[in-house]
């Protein structure tokens, strides 16, 4: 089910814009609701004080990706059959959160891959049909076709029904924390990069096209959406080293010191290309980095095809809200052919030496920093 954002205008042009959406119900203990029912048609009953949320890793999309869904629609681009194995995970959740990390381009192109990506419009539509609500925008790679690039992106995500976070058009888009209304709970996602890649910049007078990471803004993000209302606060974070599985001390620095704060709930990173530990910071959750969603390297390592998606439930108690269980779901993209996303604890096709050699080292990273200890679980083992 996808709601209607809340939104309200804070006079801050410092703050960073925020972006909103949720889908069908969680597995446990919420019941499915069909999507495109309104909140009011679906309420949550009064006896049930929780709700899911999904986050999942980078959605990087080279030209061997788009090659395939070309071939899929029968040379009309279609990303759905690219990105249908994990689809019943993302649909089921109360709240579906994705990253972006490429600029999207306008129909007729160019499109491009590394290093200046430049992505078909369609991938939205593909991620709107997947049951993703949400995307976060800031990465290194978002102004690699400048603001009309950042302009389309946006544009096009409006056109899919998918809210955005992490990226603005204006000073006002990036001064309005967008508040999501998921089942009456309002829950606000906040984005930000390390940086941008070498040869981009924010131009002169125009910071609010890329937030950039210093925890001080993330902060202040954070408690201008709980004044507006939010009850649930989701950072989304663009850091880290590609291709390393250890988080670097300024990526756990960074972690304590925000959720050491009353103001961020949970904290989901991108851009490693590999997956990151899980680690639980004053009874909050950290997922260092979800490695990639959807992606198709010129040099595949093994660990850039393999990701994780984030799964909580989030618990209404007497002193606010906390994720009381967390799940991580290995996925994998299969490099075929055809190209195809994974979910590694339902899917049976994958070859069993393969199969192992992903959950083997999906499970070692997650768990490095004994985020088993404090309950992290995954489905099926």
């Amino acid at each position: 089910m996808r709601q209607t954002g809340t939104t309200l205008l804070l006079c801050c042009a410092l703050l960073a814009g925020c972006a909103t959406g949720t889908v069908g119900a969680a597995p446990e203990p919420i019941p499915p609701v069909p999507r495109g029912q309104s909140v009011a048609a679906a309420p949550l009953a009064p006896s049930t004080r929780s709700f899911t949320v999904v986050a999942a890793g980078d959605v990087l999309i080279h030209p061997a990706l788009t090659e395939q869904a070309t071939a899929d629609g029968k040379g009309r681009r279609d990303y759905s059959a690219l990105l249908a194995g994990v689809k019943p995970v993302i649909e089921q959740a109360d709240l579906a959160i994705c990253h972006l990390e490429t600029p999207i381009a306008p129909a007729a192109g160019p499109f491009r891959g590394y290093p200046q990506f430049s992505v078909p419009p369609e991938i939205a539509t593909g991620l709107a049909g997947l049951g993703y609500d949400t995307c976060s925008t800031a990465s290194n790679h978002t102004l690699d076709q400048g603001p009309k690039g950042v302009a389309t992106t946006l544009d096009t995500l409006d056109a899919a029904g998918i809210k955005h976070t992490g990226s603005a058009r204006s000073a006002a888009e990036a001064a309005t924390p967008l508040i999501l209304d998921v089942h009456g709970i309002k829950v606000a996602q906040i984005s930000y990069t390390f940086g941008l890649n070498q040869g981009t910049s924010t131009p002169a007078g125009s910071p609010w096209l890329a937030n950039i990471l210093d925890p001080a803004r993330v902060l202040a993000a954070a408690r201008a959406a709980r004044k507006a209302g939010a009850e649930v606060v989701v950072a989304s974070l663009h850091w880290g080293i590609e291709d390393r599985t250890e988080p670097t001390p300024d990526q756990l620095r960074i972690a304590k010191q925000l959720l050491n704060d009353p103001a961020i709930d949970l904290i989901v990173g991108h851009h490693a290309h590999t997956v990151q530990p899980i680690e639980q910071i004053n009874g909050k959750w950290v997922f260092y980095g979800l490695g990639n969603q959807i992606a198709r390297h010129d040099q595949p390592r093994g660990t850039t095809e393999e990701g994780i998606i984030a799964r909580f439930r989030f618990t209404r108690t007497n002193d606010g809200w906390h994720a009381d269980k967390a799940e991580y779901i290995p996925t994998l993209v299969d490099l075929g052919p055809p190209l195809r996303l994974l979910d590694l604890t339902t899917n049976t096709t994958i070859p069993a030496p393969r199969k192992t050699q992903a959950l083997t080292r999906i499970d070692k990273a997650v768990r490095s920093r004994a985020a088993a200890d404090h309950g992290l679980t995954r489905p099926g083992e």
